[in-house]
């Protein structure tokens, strides 16, 4: 037998592609009906488009990185591997984008956050404090946000760098950087081999379709220094309340970028929780949040007020007339393209293993013998009153069958085999966090539609999972999606 949760991997990949085939084909027909207006590629929110061989320069690329990147990130020293690792990122996100209407062209829309700053002017405390009185005449994204990322684009401008490209250079650069932020904190949870198997697919995650090109790349950036910082208070000779106010500044500026990132805010208490972080790293968080709150307090843009003003301009735009129960499926689907085929492989074995934790206690007796913490029966953990072998196992009664480390697995003639690796348990709750939290937003019906770029900040936690199935073919996988998605999506971002 193989390892466990081997043979899921397939079901996962079959289930992957029914999914969004089944997502396209349901939205074909809601858009040929007249259903679905404003969407022409639905779940997609773009256009059809035919490849051009504009496409060479990103497929060379990930040719070359799907070949020698695993490799490096192993042996190098962690440090150098995360650098190897960013610009790996860098530059698959930057071919791809300039294989299309170029890096800066998405930030060229009049929809966009650069449209505003004139009004802006050099006055940002005065448009920060009429900033819900004045939402209507906004264009579409600062109706949909906080000011935050009109004020840090404001910032960009002041300090010489004005317009689309140095915007778009500052998505791409921050939101890459979150493949580095994830490592480390992958590292502190999970262990340093963890860290470097999650490398290569974080570099080349088809998400990189739309961190080039969107401010929520920048989001997931914040995001993820934010856990990463978090996790690393009090450690070693760090800090811990440093770091910790670090990270509350960064985590508690969250909600001011974007609405739909509160739920966020799960991933780092579950890796806190996982790491144990110390109470110095806690107290400093949560002054800097609070800091965050209190500084847009005091210049005049409360919180609650601008999400009651957000969702009065969200119920008369057209996309709160897209179905819900469809987007409710299709948003998974285009989650499901973001983090690839790798990552719906790895959460099948991820579950897998989850469902095998242990659960023999000491004392208990199986075949006779003396049970220990971590053995299994018959290939299985056997826990109290749970079938073995057709039968119901009481307390202290004995179990036909081979007692069985729980690091090994029999094969069909049960005899005990190689080890088997099975995952820390920080990589599958940062990956379960991240889940839950797409999952909350997908039920409040808030998101209906145009997920590519707001799924971006949870799916660089989410590809976590590819770790769980590692190999060069996988990794290949994931980069021909990245590249089907820019080759044949004609994305607004």
């Amino acid at each position: 037998m193989g390892e466990p949760g081997a043979g899921s991997a397939g079901k996962a990949l079959a289930g992957w592609a029914a999914l969004i085939v089944a997502a396209f084909a349901v939205g074909a027909v809601l858009h040929g009906a007249g259903v679905l207006r404003i969407d022409h590629l639905p779940p997609l929110h773009g256009h059809l488009r035919v490849p051009s061989a504009a496409l060479l320069p990103p497929l060379a690329f990930a040719a070359l990185a799907v070949a020698a990147l695993p490799a490096l990130v192993t042996r190098l020293r962690f440090g150098a591997a995360l650098l190897v690792a960013y610009g790996a990122a860098l530059a698959w996100a930057v071919l791809l984008a300039s294989s299309g209407e170029g890096l800066a062209w998405p930030f060229t829309h009049r929809q966009e956050y650069l449209a505003v700053l004139p009004a802006v002017g050099g006055d940002p405390l005065g448009w920060l404090a009429s900033f819900t009185e004045r939402l209507p005449a906004y264009p579409t994204h600062v109706r949909g946000h906080p000011p935050l990322p009109v004020l840090v684009l404001w910032v960009l401008a002041r300090v010489g760098l004005p317009g689309p490209l140095p915007a778009a250079l500052l998505a791409v650069a921050t939101g890459c950087s979150a493949t580095v932020a994830v490592a480390l904190t992958v590292r502190r949870v999970a262990g340093e081999e963890a860290a470097r198997r999650a490398l290569p697919y974080l570099a080349l995650t088809p998400a990189a379709v739309w961190i080039a090109t969107t401010m929520d790349a920048f989001f997931a950036g914040v995001g993820a220094w934010g856990v990463a910082l978090l996790v690393h208070g009090g450690v070693g000779r760090s800090p811990g309340a440093l770091y910790g106010a670090a990270a509350g500044v960064l985590l508690g500026a969250l909600p001011y970028l974007s609405y739909g990132l509160v739920p966020y805010l799960l991933v780092p208490v579950v890796a806190a929780v996982a790491v144990r972080i110390t109470r110095a790293a806690v107290v400093g968080c949560l002054v800097g949040a609070a800091a965050v709150t209190a500084a847009f307090a005091a210049g005049g843009f409360r919180w609650p007020a601008g999400v009651a003003a957000t969702h009065v301009e969200w119920a008369a735009d057209p996309g709160a007339a897209r179905p819900y129960l469809y987007f409710l499926v299709a948003n998974l689907a285009v989650l499901a393209l973001l983090t690839g085929p790798a990552t719906a492989a790895g959460l099948a074995v991820l579950t897998d293993r989850a469902a095998a934790v242990p659960a023999v206690p000491v004392g208990r007796t199986v075949a006779g013998r003396v049970i220990a913490v971590g053995r299994t029966v018959a290939r299985r953990v056997v826990p109290v009153g749970r079938l073995a072998a057709g039968r119901v196992v009481p307390v202290a009664r004995a179990v036909a069958g081979p007692v069985i480390p729980v690091d090994r697995v029999p094969n069909r003639l049960g005899a005990v085999t190689g080890p088997v690796r099975w995952p820390r348990g920080g990589v599958g709750a940062l990956v379960a966090a991240a889940a839950v939290a797409v999952l909350a937003l997908d039920v409040s019906g808030v998101t209906r539609g145009e997920v590519e770029r707001i799924w971006v900040p949870y799916a660089v936690w989410i590809s976590l999972a590819a770790t769980a199935v590692p190999g060069r073919r996988w990794l290949a996988a994931q980069a021909a999606i990245g590249l089907l998605l820019q080759g044949l999506v004609l994305s607004p971002w």
